[in-house]
């Protein structure tokens, strides 16, 4: 095999991704045939080098794609330092060590996908790629069709001009208006700071579709693997991934999904604005 540069080889590993392996070269955490590496262009033979992260020898792993509804009240990273519920414990039965792409707020439900190839997560999270995201959502208030046209064209915020996005009004409930959005963007709450933008605060949120893929017929906490369907329309819209070689994964998926579903504490009543996560 030809020689590649070491932070796809981590990624490979399912490490992480590609950018969080190059975080462990420069700190020193790898060693390539009991040497340690900090240089990023250092290229390596997966068949011949013995590869070692924290001391621990990595073995590549077959590629997982999977597609986890996260509930609400739930950190959609694989650990938290204020004890809350994450998603590490719903992806406990998978047979490979998967990391999500992007975040999802906390109380924020709907799709993550999940995976172990780091080119994949780096493909689909990259600003150029223009990836859709489909949420939604309930506002505190009456919309008009004046301010889903404010929504179409971009809305002002602190950090600039949001790039249009597409906006379909699905019912007005009392004072309560219920719309599907669709952006291109991933900023730090962008939804919500939209919708205070323009005087209509966010009471619910939920993703129901990422780059095309969908929730349907998954219950919250639950995962199911990626169709060869699916991929190969990715693989056609952005480019990942690289080759579709769908592997029998659906035996470690269905040993998840049948875990009992991890209990909320009472951490997870009442998240606050400085526990939200970015790209929701």
């Amino acid at each position: 095999m030809a020689e590649v540069r070491l932070q796809r080889v981590l990624a490979q590993a399912g490490l992480a991704s590609r950018r969080a392996c190059e975080e462990l070269i420069t700190a020193g955490r790898v060693r390539v045939n009991g040497r340690t590496v900090r240089e990023l262009g250092t290229k390596v033979d997966p068949k011949q080098d013995r590869v070692d992260v924290d001391g621990k020898r990595i073995v590549a792993e077959s590629f997982v794609y999977l597609m986890f509804h996260k509930p609400r009240g739930v950190v959609s990273t694989l650990s938290d330092p204020e004890g809350r519920p994450t998603v590490r414990e719903y992806l406990k039965g998978i047979d490979a060590r998967v990391f999500p792409i992007g975040r999802l707020d906390f109380a924020t439900s709907g799709v993550l996908l999940v995976t172990n190839d780091g080119a994949f997560a780096n493909g689909l999270m990259h600003p150029r790629k223009a990836v859709p995201k489909t949420y939604v959502l309930k506002v505190d208030g009456i919309m008009s069709e004046k301010h889903l046209d404010l929504w179409r064209k971009g809305i002002k915020l602190e950090d600039g001009m949001t790039l249009p996005a597409k906006v379909t009004l699905l019912r007005v409930e009392g004072d309560k208006t219920w719309i599907e959005l669709t952006i291109i963007e991933g900023r730090n709450q962008q939804i919500r700071r939209m919708g205070e933008a323009l005087g209509f605060r966010v009471m619910r949120l939920a993703r129901i579709a990422f780059a095309g893929v969908t929730h349907e017929g998954v219950a919250p906490g639950k995962i199911r693997p990626l169709t060869r369907e699916e991929l190969l329309s990715l693989r056609k819209e952005f480019g990942v991934p690289r080759k579709v070689l769908v592997e029998a994964t659906q035996v470690s998926v269905e040993r998840a999904a049948r875990r009992p579903a991890p209990r909320a504490t009472a951490r997870t009543a009442k998240p606050t604005a400085r526990r939200r996560s970015r790209n929701s």
